[in-house]
């Protein structure tokens, strides 16, 4: 195991892997099967559970997050990115989006400045997140303080996450109680008024019982007028050894998230609209994005012997969650002035989802295999409620008071605003999704060269949603039933220890209801889910034990996208089914440490991708894809001149990309954003062996550009130069 990875339930025998508890497989301490020969005393061998991922450093060795059992990341046929506590402290990330920065293939998205919103492989998701392997799929911004580490799969691969993931998924390792003394506070202050402050304590109560509790509260302004944050959470963890051969971990986060939503700058003539980075176009008194997550985590892993362990998880989380905007439409040269309209929407959300695994690794002849049987049953019930905002009709409005036309010199500003429904636009619904999966795979060693893992998955995926306030248009009550079934196979060869290259094949899809589970109508119900298909290559190598490389080709295809029917005498409102976007692209990455004193992590990606087939009057076959740079590439250093002094540099470049998908037919149209090289630094000193202290500067040469968009007209500009000072210590 990687060093200060393996940490053991004091006086048992029984060691914990800490953070991820995904997937279990259970090994003797020799090195042998669990349950294999016993120990030269007679006794029984010592028994590990293996739960987590195996790290040092930067360099990550093995996951459980590709195949559902702990897998060398060399045998995993598929491209994983994995960012461990290490780099993650290093950099000082607290987001989705500075944990993308550095994963070749994946961007980010707007998401209206509400929410986690990520472009992995050309796709945009807001709901492929995952908490240890369950689904975490609500629309809000993830906080950092309780991860362990962040795995970015790239690729569909629904036969280990069900539904959706058409262009990957990433999942959070929490932090949990692990028999092993944790006791560290983290200050942090820096630009624009940032106050952060991070615990982490646990310890062993006896050879049972063990607790640990995680906690964070920040408060910071921000470069964007008039932007505030305030956010908190508590997330407090136990395990417990009630036989020798099983650990039951209990957990429960209480989360609260509450900042200004921005929707950004808009556009003119192709280009964003020349204005300060900072200028808010609306109110931003009365824009806000506010989060509630109460979420309970129970987990019983087991060891049965004989090569055969359980993994029972269940997590139910209530997500509360309601934003507040102000949207810049297209500027009016003409009259000077951008019209801004406003609305509010409100989701409330509960999942309750449990996952049973059963491992068996078992030698057959001359073959070892490591097969997995498992189900996973969960129940989703969602309210949405939107309103639209009227201004007080006057001379910077329409007559209906929907729009507020503001002036270009002074876009921000405080207006009178009601919000109530309209009838037209707003939707009212509610819904409740039952899954039930089942699946089955197995990773077949036929020599020490060369593995086969071929998996299936079937899910029964039934929605019952109701929209009560657009019934007239043809949604009211629809429900819906889809059989999803996807396969997965991957071949890998390992002409040495240290090298793999692997093919694969893997399957996605996506229902009618969406990924936010509220686009069902009585038009596209009986259509076929969506369908993602991806074929890879790729090679990894760790040409020593403390680095990696890897590299991936890919194909990607979308299909079944439903767009309106154009053919002569087709009813208003019927849809067809096209082929969608077809996605092409090459990935490499490297982690770890070049010598004893200077690691790195980041990586290349090139992407080529396009609409496979006519859409809509501006979508045409053909058209490149929005938010999918061809190149980016980024790399990030660390050098330790001493043993109490090191520095960190981090180059970030991506070439240029349209905010939205590219309009062939009338290319006057489309907005670009410019390409940019962002530099990034850092500098580290121990004090001593409990006292460090850390200086993050994040663009460090104040190079103005733009992060990302949600379309033509909702654009973010990037943030010029920042500094963050933090002290941490271990007491």
């Amino acid at each position: 195991m990687g060093k200060g990875r393996q940490r053991g339930v004091i006086g048992t025998g029984l060691a914990v892997v800490s953070a991820h508890l995904f997937a279990a497989t259970a090994f003797a301490a020799n090195g042998a099967e669990a349950g294999g020969t016993a120990g030269t005393d007679g006794e029984s061998p010592s028994i590990v559970i293996v739960t987590g991922i195996r790290a040092e450093g930067y360099k990550v060795d093995s996951s459980s997050t590709g195949t559902r059992t702990n897998t060398e990341l060399r045998d995993v046929p598929q491209s994983i990115t994995v960012i461990p506590s290490e780099l993650i402290r290093d950099q000082s990330m607290q987001s989705m989006t500075d944990v993308i920065r550095y994963v070749p293939g994946v961007g980010t998205s707007q998401g209206e400045n509400n929410r986690d919103t990520v472009v992995l492989r050309g796709t945009t998701s807001t709901s492929d997140f995952y908490v240890n392997g369950v689904r975490d799929d609500v629309q809000y911004f993830r906080d950092l303080y309780n991860v362990d580490a962040v795995e970015v799969l790239k690729g569909p691969n629904a036969m280990i996450f069900g539904r959706g993931g058409g262009g990957g998924v990433i999942n959070r390792v929490t932090k949990m109680a692990d028999w092993a003394p944790v006791r560290q506070v983290d200050v942090q202050t820096g630009s624009y008024d940032d106050a952060r402050v991070t615990a982490d304590v646990g310890k062993a109560f006896g050879d049972a019982f063990s607790g640990r509790v995680t906690a964070m509260y920040e408060s910071t302004d921000g470069y964007r007028d008039g932007y505030s944050l305030e956010r908190y959470g508590i997330n407090p963890t136990a395990a417990l050894k009630p036989g020798a051969a099983t650990v039951v971990t209990l957990g429960y986060e209480h989360y609260h998230d509450d900042r200004t939503a921005d929707r950004g700058i808009p556009s003119l003539n192709g280009r964003p609209y020349p204005t300060d980075a900072s200028t808010f176009f609306g109110d931003p008194t009365q824009a806000f994005a506010k989060a509630d997550v109460d979420a309970f985590n129970a987990l019983v892993q087991h060891d049965f012997g004989g090569g055969l362990t359980l993994r029972n998880n269940t997590r139910y989380g209530d997500y509360d969650r309601m934003y507040q905007n102000f949207v810049p439409g297209a500027v009016s040269i003409a009259t000077g002035t951008d019209p801004i309209t406003a609305y509010n929407n409100a989701t409330r959300r509960k999942n309750l989802f449990n996952q049973t695994d059963f491992v068996w690794v078992k030698t057959i002849g001359e073959m070892r295999h490591t097969f997995l049987g498992g189900v996973e049953i969960g129940r989703q019930d969602t309210v949405n409620h939107r309103n639209t905002g009227f201004y007080t009709v006057g001379p910077n409005t329409n007559l209906s008071g929907t729009i507020y036309n503001a002036p270009l010199g002074a876009p921000t500003f405080q207006a009178p605003v009601s919000w109530r429904s309209n009838d037209t636009t707003d939707a009212d619904n509610n819904g409740i999704t039952d899954v039930a999966a089942v699946y089955v795979q197995d990773q077949m060693e036929f020599s020490p060269k060369l593995e086969l893992v071929a998996g299936l998955r079937y899910d029964s995926f039934h929605v019952d949603f109701n929209d009560t306030r657009r019934a007239p248009t043809g949604i009211g009550n629809v429900a819906t039933d889809d059989g999803l079934v996807s396969p997965r196979v991957g071949l890998i060869f390992k002409p040495t220890g240290s090298l793999s290259a692997y093919t694969s094949y893997s399957v996605a899809h996506v229902p009618r209801a969406g990924e936010q589970l509220a686009s069902l109508t009585n038009f596209n119900k009986a259509l076929d889910p969506e369908e993602y298909k991806n074929v890879e290559a790729g090679l990894k190598w760790d040409p020593m034990a403390s680095l990696a490389f890897t590299a991936a080709i890919y194909r990607q295809d979308r299909s079944n996208v439903a767009v309106g029917d154009t053919s002569p005498g087709a009813p208003p409102g019927q849809l067809v089914l096209v082929d969608g976007q077809e996605v092409r692209g090459l990935e490499l990455g490297v982690s770890g440490r070049i010598t004893s004193k200077w690691s790195i992590a980041g990586g290349y990606a090139h992407q080529d991708g396009e609409i496979a087939s006519n859409q809509s009057a501006t979508v045409r076959a053909g058209a490149r894809l929005a938010q999918t740079p061809t190149n980016t590439f980024s790399l990030w250093n660390r050098y330790d001149f001493t043993r109490k002094f090191g520095a960190g540099v981090g180059v970030i470049y991506r070439n240029e990309m349209f905010a939205a998908t590219e309009d062939i037919v009338t290319p006057s149209n489309n907005v670009v954003l410019p390409g940019y090289t962002r530099v990034d630094a850092a500098m580290f000193f121990a004090v001593s062996e409990k006292l460090r202290t850390q200086v993050n500067i994040e663009n460090l040469l104040d190079q103005g550009y733009f992060l990302n968009a949600d379309n033509n007209n909702n654009i973010t500009p990037g943030g010029p130069r920042s500094v963050r000072v933090s002290v941490s210590t271990r007491f």
